[in-house]
């Protein structure tokens, strides 16, 4: 078959592939593009009363203010206090949160990873408070972190977790944590079970340690796995509302943007809440671009990987192939573990 023959039938599938696509595109243009378009414009005018000189009555419409809804959060002391406490508020949680939840998720799945009885069971019992709807988890919680309840008695201190200060924080990370910890938890051993024993069988040989073989072999191999799961919790944290509204209701302490621009709509101000949620969109799209462009995020899948290869190749590329160099990995940890053993093996001879 000739090269032009083939080339003509590719053309022709790709042409296909975007016919069958097209319907989503025109949901995702209905669905996410529309109400984008729609927030924009509603963010240049201010909603207030005002005498219809037709009618001389006192009606509510829409002012044209351009820019004042955004330049608001640094001019205006009330919302600009407003604003940067949410802002605050959401990049704590989402920082603090995350993190946390990376780390022990990484360890579930670490323990979840190793063959041993009942495991089924185990992932079973991790994955129910990812289940269970945030709503009911957030009314659980306000429960358990009552005057009265069951969590002032283990501590044994009366503190008034759900009142503004610090403590309304802590109560919303613990809730968090303790909800979405298992999400990463899965994801992360979903990418354990695709490495291959052989490394770790090689890395053994070779003696490296199992902090060595962690570091130089699990962890490599895990990362893109493991970033687009951080990714996908981040985006999912910077719009937290659900977890601590039904936790604490509008308290300052735990009011995120999501929060703020929702209540902002509740008192008729539909430009600043349109506002808000654009400067929300903003924070979003600058957390992907540092994922996507900064750790190297493959949220589209690896559709190529030996292009991938020649382009870190050629531009210098990452030290951290890890996902596609086995060999590399197990070089590594083999010569880490042969540095590690030298010093012993100078002492013997001495």
């Amino acid at each position: 078959m000739s090269r032009q023959k083939i080339s003509a039938e590719s053309r022709k599938e790709e042409r296909f592939a975007y016919l069958l696509l097209l319907p989503t595109f025109i949901v995702l243009a209905l669905v996410v593009g529309f109400p984008l378009v729609l927030s924009l414009w509603q963010s240049f005018f201010k909603t207030g009363s005002g005498i219809n000189p037709e009618t001389g009555l006192v009606e509510k419409g829409d002012t044209f203010v351009g820019l004042e809804n955004y330049s608001a959060v640094f001019s205006n002391p009330d919302a600009s206090q407003q604003f940067w406490n949410a802002f605050g508020n959401t990049t704590l949680l989402t920082v603090v949160g995350v993190l946390v939840e990376t780390v022990l998720g990484v360890i579930m799945a670490l323990i979840m990873v190793r063959g041993m009885r009942g495991l089924g069971w185990v992932r079973a019992g991790i994955l129910v408070p990812w289940a269970i709807p945030t709503i009911v988890s957030a009314l659980m919680w306000k429960l358990i972190f009552n005057a009265d309840g069951i969590f002032n008695r283990l501590i044994g201190h009366q503190v008034l977790w759900t009142t503004e200060g610090w403590q309304a924080k802590v109560a919303i990370l613990i809730a968090d944590i303790w909800k979405t910890a298992p999400y990463i938890g899965l994801l992360t051993l979903a990418g354990l079970q695709t490495i291959d024993t052989q490394v770790y069988e090689a890395a053994k040989v070779d003696g490296a340690s199992p902090w060595k073989t962690f570091w130089r072999i699990t962890l490599p191999l895990v990362r893109p796995v493991l970033v687009v799961a951080v990714l996908f919790r981040t985006l999912d944290a910077m719009r937290m509302f659900d977890l601590p509204y039904g936790l604490l209701g509008m308290l300052d302490s735990g009011k995120t943007l999501s929060m703020l621009s929702w209540y902002e709509a509740g008192q008729s101000r539909y430009g600043e809440a349109a506002a808000y949620s654009l400067y929300l969109f903003a924070y979003i799209c600058l957390a992907v671009f540092v994922f996507v462009k900064v750790l190297g995020a493959d949220i589209m899948g690896d559709q190529n990987p030996d292009k991938k290869r020649k382009k870190k190749r050629g531009g210098g590329g990452e030290a951290g192939s890890a996902s596609s160099s086995g060999p590399a990995v197990i070089s590594a940890a083999g010569s880490a573990a042969s540095a590690e053993a030298a010093p012993r093996r100078a002492g013997g001879v001495a």
